[in-house]
């Protein structure tokens, strides 16, 4: 993969509106197995999405008064946060560490965390009962502007921004517009710096959110160092993200990548594998220790204990040993394999806290409908249709010079 910077020689489009319009040009064949599946989902989503509008949440959910977490802020929201953590972690280690051998990922991860940012918050507005309520905690408004609500819609935001930003050279390199290109770089580091701050920021700060619900999350899971624990879960989850994505683009998008990328991309992963182990131990010991502290651990023989030690053993403590094995022996498939449970692990550990662990007493239990497992995977269509649109146009593994010599040949 490659991040050079685009140069003089790439000729700016004669007219602007009609490089757009021929960029909408669907690319490939069409009827692959994803479209074929995809597109009806997100046809019936849509669907639902417009009975959720005109009838209310209720009429799509089986969200309710006593437990208002359903699928879409516990998965789509809450998790998806955290697999968003690649970007922050990665444009720290190389702009503030400087990493260099790691900038090829930086484009395609900070699209992604742009992209996941966006569309989970697509995704909260639909889980708001009076979806012109969001404006409150942005404005203050019955919270408080001291109020956590307050600070991590804020933060939300205004990373959405950051992240376009530091995306934004890309997009002028794709337009052909060498002078905005060159001004909208200087904005990067500055971009990146409150970025990153914000990002550290917002994910224990929606760890914190669930500081007020003591007595309605399993005692297992709460605790008062979840804002923590959210944070540097978040670091592993990323990073785990990014292997496991840069594995599939190293298959799908081959003919972008450099012959030495295979080589490359495993340097790489092991790098990653080393912070991810370090984080996933962190995380390990600190959760014995809160266990410890807060005398939980005789919970551990109960039905949601196993539940538990399912979640800490099978997808933390396993994949971090596979992580140092993988870094040790050098071996991608034991890395992979270490990312994939590490991002299982997550949307167990997020959607225990948010949903399963939340008010686990309660009769009749929270059970999402077929209609909300419908509208969650096409949000994921949807980002995936995006992301992959613009890796088809955009110089975000390669060059623009390298995509106009492709495209010529062809």
């Amino acid at each position: 993969m490659s991040e050079s910077l685009m140069t003089d020689t790439y000729e700016r489009p004669a007219s602007t509106w009609k490089f757009l319009l021929s960029e909408l040009k669907p690319r490939g064949n069409p009827w692959t197995i994803f479209n074929m599946i995809s597109v009806p989902t997100v046809i019936v989503a849509a669907v639902i999405i417009v009975i959720r509008f005109v009838y209310g949440l209720s009429a799509v959910s089986n969200v309710t008064q006593t437990v208002p977490w359903g699928l879409w802020k516990g998965f789509n929201v809450v998790t998806g946060v955290a697999f968003a953590g690649g970007a922050y972690v990665l444009t720290f280690m190389v702009y503030i560490l400087g990493l260099e051998k790691y900038k090829p990922l930086i484009r395609v991860t900070v699209l992604n965390g742009f992209l996941a940012y966006t569309f989970y918050a697509i995704a909260l507005i639909l889980d708001l009962g009076k979806p012109w309520n969001i404006i409150n905690p942005i404005i203050g408004n019955s919270f408080g502007t001291s109020s956590i609500l307050f600070l991590v819609a804020w933060h939300f935001m205004l990373y959405i921004v950051a992240q376009l930003i530091e995306f934004s050279p890309t997009i002028a390199e794709w337009l052909g517009s060498e002078r905005a290109r060159r001004n909208l770089k200087r904005l990067t580091i500055g971009a990146v710096v409150f970025g990153i701050t914000l990002s550290t920021l917002h994910q224990s700060g929606l760890g914190a959110l669930f500081l007020m619900a003591k007595g309605k999350i399993h005692p297992l899971w709460y605790s008062e160092f979840i804002p923590t624990l959210f944070f540097i879960s978040s670091i592993f989850a990323g990073l785990s993200m990014v292997i496991f994505q840069g594995s599939i683009l190293q298959k799908v998008f081959a003919y972008q990548l450099d012959n030495n990328s295979d080589e490359n991309h495993n340097i790489m992963i092991r790098g990653l594998s080393r912070v991810c182990a370090i984080a996933m131990f962190v995380y390990f010991f600190l959760k014995i220790v809160d266990s410890v502290h807060n005398h939980t651990l005789g919970y551990l023989m109960t039905p949601m204990g196993v539940w538990y030690m399912i979640e800490m053993i099978g997808f933390v403590l396993i994949p971090m040993l596979l992580f140092v094995r993988g870094v040790r022996l050098g071996t991608p498939y034991t890395i992979k394999l270490a990312s994939i449970m590490t991002l299982i692990g997550i949307v167990l550990n997020r959607m225990n806290v948010s949903v399963i662990a939340y008010r686990w007493d309660e009769i009749p239990r929270y059970i999402p409908t077929w209609m909300e497992i419908v509208v969650t995977v096409s949000i994921l269509f949807v980002q995936i249709w995006i992301f992959r649109w613009v890796l088809h146009r955009m110089p975000v593994l390669r060059t623009m010079e390298s995509m106009t010599a492709t495209s010529q040949t062809q």
